[in-house]
């Protein structure tokens, strides 16, 4: 049966204020409060809460017929805790109603999976951690950051547990292969792999309130009907956006609303299903290995990370973050820590680039790509005068590795051991029940034995009941 996987990104970008030179060493703090207070409640109130109100209606309408999909980045979730909490609690609700599966993806938003193993799976359990404590569930699929995506990171997904994992369903990728059915890792054929229909997503995310694109206006029965009519054989189509595209990109006059709540009516009178990244991980087969040698995700024309990377200011302060990301874990500062994961969002590093983009970007308080660059190197060169004051640089790397082993080997003992107190806690639990069950059957064969001593005339009934007892 044809099935619709709809998956909705959130994300918020942490503003960073300006930064000159001489704050170096005097001013530890970055960011731009008013700004980042301001545009996560526009979004909140343009975006967020009229999808989502309309996201749970569908659910509603339809019972367990509609489902729907988010990956929410942890950074994220700390903007909604200070400024929109009331966006929290909506998603709340619709996580009640069964019909909503939350995924996992890095808590920064960043690109740790280009640059350190261990700080890329770190990110992810801590966004893993958020979503458990929040809706009730550790996530069993991940999408990582703009949907990045190559075999070595398949890999390292994979060897997190993850059973299955988002991303783009590319041309250059897929040659004459369709997005429309359920891959596998080239590496790793336990991690099943999800493509993003470029067509069909873009078409609401991108092009709908468009009138000058060909498709113009698009309604819910014809993009139905191009779903119904492909190829018997193509049963997933996977069609992922951000939230924002349902408010923002797509202003709420354009009735993009209204197209999305007509779509379940549409896709049930055709036969069409609805099903969760989990659901379908959980049941479709792969119908083969994807082979991705080179990073892909699902931004610009090129769908690589050239648009993070492209050009070597990005690429120097790519490195230059992640120079210090093992002195950072050992230091395990809070503070640091929460710098270290807003300034791995890669949003800065994309205020870098120097591509034209069929998307615009609004590099807020940068008036070019060398102003981004400039003042994001001026607060990098803070936060690693503070990451080396607490872990200075004159330790070298053989004594740097020597306790990064230490620490993972503790990590790895203290993982077994919590692992051996759920065993026993299982066992205990299991031989209190079975006492339970013993002391029980006891006090009931000594009430009937009471019974037969009061009622002689019932011995011989007595007696065949104590003896069905020990039975």
């Amino acid at each position: 049966m044809r099935t619709i996987c709809l998956y909705f990104e959130i994300h918020q970008i942490i503003h960073l204020k300006r930064y000159r030179f001489f704050d170096i060493g005097t001013d530890h703090y970055y960011y731009d409060d008013y700004e980042n207070e301001r545009s996560i409640g526009d979004i909140a109130e343009r975006s967020y809460i009229p999808a989502l109100n309309t996201l749970l209606e569908m659910i509603k309408d339809n019972g367990q017929y509609f489902k729907v999909a988010f990956s929410i980045s942890g950074v994220g979730m700390e903007q909604l805790e200070m400024h929109a909490p009331h966006v929290i609690e909506k998603l709340q609700e619709l996580n009640e109603t069964g019909c909503v599966e939350f995924l996992a993806e890095p808590y920064s938003h960043g690109l740790s999976s280009l640059a350190n193993e261990i700080t890329f799976a770190d990110d992810v359990k801590k966004q893993c951690v958020k979503m458990e404590e929040y809706f009730g569930k550790k996530p069993t699929v991940l999408r990582n950051s703009s949907l990045i995506y190559s075999d070595d990171i398949g890999g390292q997904v994979a060897a997190m547990g993850f059973k299955g994992m988002l991303t783009e369903g590319a041309k250059h990728v897929l040659g004459w292969k369709s997005p429309h059915y359920v891959y596998n890792c080239n590496i790793a054929p336990e991690l099943k792999l999800l493509l993003r229909d470029v067509n069909l997503s873009d078409d609401i995310s991108l092009r709908f309130s468009n009138s000058e694109w060909e498709g113009y206006p698009l309604f819910a029965d014809n993009y139905i009907n191009r779903i119904a009519s492909l190829p018997e054989g193509e049963q997933v189509i996977n069609i992922f956006m951000e939230l924002s595209a349902l408010g923002i990109a797509q202003p709420l006059s354009s009735n993009i609303l209204e197209f999305l709540r007509a779509i379940p009516s549409c896709a049930k009178a055709k036969g069409i299903t609805f099903a969760t990244p989990g659901e379908i991980c959980q049941k479709a087969k792969s119908v083969g290995a994807l082979d991705v040698p080179d990073t892909l995700s699902w931004v610009d024309e090129e769908r690589d990370v050239s648009c993070w990377l492209g050009n070597a200011m990005q690429r120097e302060a790519f490195n230059k973050l992640y120079s210090v990301a093992d002195r950072v874990r050992i230091a395990n500062d809070s503070r640091i820590c929460q710098d270290w994961d807003y300034l791995q969002a890669s949003n800065n590093f994309r205020f870098m680039t120097t591509k034209a983009s069929n998307v615009g970007l609004d590099r807020g308080i940068y008036s070019d790509p060398f102003d981004a660059f400039t003042n994001y190197m001026n607060i990098l060169g803070d936060f690693i005068n503070r990451v080396n004051s607490l872990y200075p640089d004159e330790i070298d790397n053989e004594e740097l590795n020597a306790l990064l082993t230490t620490i993972k080997n503790q990590g790895d003992e203290i993982e077994m051991k919590d692992k051996e107190i759920i065993r026993l806690k299982a066992k205990i639990e299991k031989i209190q029940a079975s006492d339970e069950k013993v002391k029980g059957k006891a006090e009931k064969a000594k009430a009937v034995k009471t019974v037969a001593k009061k009622t002689p005339g019932r011995k011989k009934a007595v007696s065949a009941s104590v003896k069905e007892e020990k039975k």
